[in-house]
């Protein structure tokens, strides 16, 4: 695709970065045919190819206007389009420039900015916890619609204690501690089975996809030093990874060499830190011969069929999508993805399912109609938001695949 940026765009680092990402896509539209929005809209604005033009014409001088806003707002971010592309076109990245040069020039109306703004500093915020455990004391009184976004509280047990030699250091998460804690201390306990101790840098936050994806990458960059800051003395002393068990905190760390590439205080070490970074999932394969003989095959069985759906930021963002089936299977769990539109997304897609509600239930209710083909005993994801947006439409149980495999765990007390 030829470009020709403006003068506002012309020879800038983030000018730079769009054309270069422009400059591959050659217009083929095999993108349009697995995008969720355009299967739900079928307009070419709200595909891939039309929002690379929306994005490019807006860098080349011409007028962002609310209808540019509306069809950028509208992407997943799933990036299932840079699965499908033949020229590797980064669209992800893309976007997210097209989101924060629209986002400047584009007025939005009052109560849509503010809600935007209730997202970014809500979710991050102290004040999210204490506010979720009021919430989920007084769930039987809330509306349904918010009672959807706080899931019932279970007790999270207790975190191992014993130390190994394989130190990994584990991101807590801003809203995962307070809406799943149980998801946390089960991948601790599963990594403890697999002789590897997991470390919390509680000085570590929010991950910065939030900020990042609402079009503000100078908060979100702020989390992001935070985060390399907090970090940067257990990797100096030689923690072998960075373990995410929430996929989509998992691809935006994993993306922090190259959103910190222009800065020169940090680009080295954000560079290191992505390099480090590995979903749970990715562990998985190499612990499966180690967890055998701690794995309970009547607790297995009780779980019954489970249907896996892997969320985008695993498949399409980190291009990770059948290390859990595998690793489940091999732990002997009755495990399948639906036969039909695994690829697509579920419509969580982090904090789209407060503001496209309408397009997220849809998405939603499409999934669970394909998960469910599988007759399954409780669904199993790996991305907090994906979980708890799949429960509120489903009364099958929806949980973490780190959880199913501990509780199948028999304690290493009844196994010596």
């Amino acid at each position: 695709m030829q470009t020709n940026l403006s003068e506002e765009f012309l020879n800038t680092p983030l000018g730079d970065q769009a054309q270069a990402i422009l400059r591959k896509c050659v217009h083929c539209g095999f993108c349009t045919a697995t995008c969720p929005t355009y299967q739900v809209f079928g307009d070419e604005l709200d595909g891939p190819r039309g929002r690379i033009y929306l994005i490019k014409q807006v860098l080349e001088g011409g007028e962002a206007t609310r209808a540019t806003q509306t069809h950028l707002d509208r992407c997943l971010t799933c990036r299932n389009c840079e699965s499908t592309c033949p020229s590797g076109v980064d669209y992800g990245h893309l976007v997210d420039i097209g989101r924060e040069v629209v986002e400047q020039k584009v007025k939005r109306p009052l109560a849509e900015k503010a809600m935007r703004e209730a997202l970014k500093w809500g979710l991050t915020s102290p004040f999210f916890g204490p506010a979720m455990r009021l919430g989920q004391w007084v769930r039987p009184l809330l509306p349904e619609a918010l009672k959807a976004k706080v899931p019932e509280r279970r007790d999270p047990g207790r975190a191992p204690q014993r130390q190994h030699a394989r130190k990994v250091l584990m991101l807590a998460g801003c809203v995962q501690p307070s809406m799943a804690p149980n998801i946390n201390t089960s991948t601790q306990r599963v990594l403890d089975a697999g002789g590897i101790e997991v470390v919390v840098a509680r000085e570590a936050g929010c991950c910065g996809a939030v900020k990042y994806h609402l079009a503000d990458s100078e908060g979100a960059k702020m989390q992001i030093k935070a985060n390399i800051d907090a970090w940067w003395p257990h990797i100096e002393a030689g923690v072998e990874a960075i373990v995410m068990n929430a996929s989509g905190c998992g691809v935006m760390v994993k993306d922090y060499g190259q959103i910190m590439a222009t800065d020169a205080a940090y680009a080295e070490r954000a560079a290191r830190v992505s390099a480090l970074t590995k979903d749970l999932s990715e562990l998985l394969p190499a612990m499966v011969s180690g967890l055998q003989s701690r794995v309970d095959p009547a607790r297995v069985a009780q779980v019954g069929q489970l249907a896996y759906h892997p969320p985008c930021t695993l498949q399409h963002g980190q291009k990770l999508r059948d290390e859990v089936l595998v690793g489940l299977s091999a732990l002997g769990f009755a495990v399948a993805v639906a036969s039909q539109e695994s690829h697509l997304c579920c419509g969580s897609a982090g904090t789209y399912s407060v503001l496209q509600a309408g397009t997220a239930k849809t998405l939603r209710d499409r999934k669970l109609g394909h998960l469910m083909a599988v007759q399954p005993a409780a669904i199993v994801s790996a991305n907090i938001g994906c979980i708890t947006h799949l429960q509120s439409g489903s009364d099958v149980p929806v949980r973490h695949w780190v959880e199913v495999l501990d509780s199948a765990l028999v304690p290493e007390t009844a196994t010596s």
